[in-house]
């Protein structure tokens, strides 16, 4: 334990920074396991534990003697000191402006503040998240605010995942995390039962929940809206729309499952992976990000039903379009200009696959960048 105490007071020690992280993490977890199985034997030992790491990672605190009187000096740093210098940082970095386009913060407390960051940073590369996430916690620590994996905000989905963790100390904010608990307690959840079709179904239980949160969110799912990507904020009765149709083509999708017809499923798929991948920021996350890589999920599975069609004997190629777009232009269609955000010239992200089915071609839609 002393070991322990010596290493997380180690100053600009990369190693005492890990050790803090993990710590917290589990103190979480344990506390959750607590809540899982309240009868299980080692419960007493596990609120001691618990409580020794608590200890652990309390701020340390100042004190001072003076004619024997003891005063405890703490740091009463104004919240408004962490909210100015965060939110100017993040306004004026240009490799964020890149990904992100020129949009800045709108938070008008420390609380909101916090989330907001961290939810734009899900739409940039993740190397470049983690190094704006260690910014972030910096600050917040100067001006005494600390990790909490504890309070968390439970977006539904098929796996448990800590998105990012919440602030607690000067600093209350709550973080997020991808929770199967909560999925599983949906009414979507029940519906489905093969893996594929609860990850699709999780995409619908997470989409509905995480559009309460999120105020950027657009979509540009051509048989909604043909022309444009649309904002969910600013047009409720388009976010109905959206969801409809995702709904639709979830039932579409687990009708055909069972269907010994491998290209009417992989069909329903196409479309099911357009809905899906149509639910996009402006600009568009970024491939590598977070948010990209979640909606990739969904491709790895089209590519196995894909792959079920072409040992069935069928001719199947299926593309997802990137890149300069004058090279793939050809192989889309109802493509979606925008003025801003990546590389001019280039496609900001593929909505639609492109595939050809036995011979017959069938066009993929992109969002793209405009040479301006």
């Amino acid at each position: 334990m002393q070991h322990l105490q010596q290493l997380l007071a180690t100053e600009n020690s990369q190693i005492a920074q890990l050790l803090k992280l993990s710590l917290y993490g589990l103190e979480a977890t344990l506390k959750q396991a607590r809540i899982e199985y309240p009868n299980d034997p080692g419960d007493d030992l596990c609120e001691n534990v618990i409580l020794e790491i608590h200890n652990l990672l309390q701020p340390e605190v100042i004190t001072e003697n003076t004619e024997n009187v003891e005063t405890v000096i703490i740091d009463e740093s104004h919240p408004e000191e962490l909210f100015n210098e965060l939110r100017d940082i993040f306004n004026t970095d240009l490799e964020l402006n890149f990904y992100l386009g020129d949009a800045p913060l709108q938070s008008q407390n420390d609380t909101d503040l916090w989330n907001e960051i961290h939810r734009k940073l899900l739409r940039v590369p993740e190397d470049l998240a983690t190094n704006w996430k260690k910014r972030a916690l910096e600050i917040a620590e100067k001006n005494g605010a600390n990790l909490d994996y504890v309070n968390l905000e439970h977006l539904p989905f098929v796996r448990d995942e800590i998105i990012y963790p919440g602030l607690n100390g000067t600093v209350q904010a709550k973080g997020l995390c991808l929770s199967k608990k909560a999925f599983l307690k949906s009414k979507i959840a029940p519906l489905y039962n093969s893996e594929e079709l609860q990850l699709l179904s999780g995409f619908l239980s997470l989409y509905i929940k995480f559009m309460e949160i999120e105020p950027d969110l657009h979509h540009a799912l051509k048989s909604v809206f043909s022309f444009d990507v649309v904002s969910l904020k600013s047009q409720h009765e388009q976010k109905q729309l959206y969801l409809e149709v995702l709904s639709d083509r979830l039932q579409r999708t687990q009708k055909t499952e069972g269907n010994t017809d491998s290209i009417l499923n992989l069909r329903a798929w196409i479309d099911m992976d357009e809905a899906i991948h149509s639910l996009v920021f402006v600009p568009p996350a970024e491939r590598y990000s977070w948010w990209g890589k979640l909606q990739q999920e969904s491709r790895r599975i089209l590519k196995k039903v894909a792959n079920k069609a072409i040992k069935a004997g069928h001719d199947v190629k299926i593309r997802q379009l990137s890149g300069l777009y004058a090279d793939i232009c050809a192989y889309s269609k109802d493509d979606v200009q925008l003025d801003y955000g990546g590389t001019p010239g280039e496609v900001l992200t593929c909505l639609r696959l492109y595939t050809r089915i036995n011979q017959e071609e069938h066009p993929g839609r992109v969002l793209f960048r405009s040479l301006r």
